[in-house]
């Protein structure tokens, strides 16, 4: 199984914004999603996807250095997820309450807690790129990567960048 700041990813990026393809398209695959990354099954989809774009909404904010409120979205999906503190050999961490009903997204939802533990939350961000918003781990030594490729979705943002100006510019002033 994969670090929380990756599965968290992976929950995000069950939904490409870009190609408007959803992975989560029915409670039978939302259980086969949660089973295949080694969590509980859940058949609540509206919560799923209320999770998952309140989480994306939650990342757009890890671009920045400063304290920010929960989105509505995630706050909502959060409040619906049965939540207690496990004290298993003196390390607190978030687990999903005895009987909970949604099991495997409020395992999910105490990766959050477990990727700020570890360090890892800050790192996770969103794409700031509109059409792509697709979720990726920064691991550049600053913190500052804005988009998920460089190649790809930077490389958009910064042509789009270009042509504004040139186009600003007006004709006859190229050099």
């Amino acid at each position: 199984m994969s670090g929380p700041a990756e599965l968290l990813r992976d929950f995000v990026n069950t939904y490409d914004v870009e190609t408007d393809t959803d992975d989560l398209t029915s409670p039978r695959a939302l259980r086969a999603w949660l089973e295949s990354h080694g969590l509980q099954p859940a058949d609540d989809l509206a919560l799923a996807r209320n999770l998952r774009e309140g989480l994306r909404a939650g990342l757009r904010h890890n671009h920045d250095a400063v304290a920010y409120t929960t989105p509505e979205p995630l706050e909502a999906a959060l409040v619906a997820l049965s939540l207690r503190v496990a004290l298993d050999g003196g390390t607190p961490r978030l687990v999903p309450a005895d009987g909970a009903a949604h099991r495997g997204l409020a395992e999910l939802a105490a990766m959050i807690a477990a990727a700020h533990a570890d360090g890892t939350w800050p790192r996770l961000k969103v794409c700031v790129e509109s059409t792509c918003q697709a979720a990726f781990i920064d691991a550049s030594k600053n913190r500052s990567r804005a988009w998920c490729s460089m190649r790809v979705c930077g490389n958009r943002t910064k042509t789009r960048t270009y042509r504004a100006r040139r186009q600003a510019e007006g004709p006859g002033m190229s050099a």
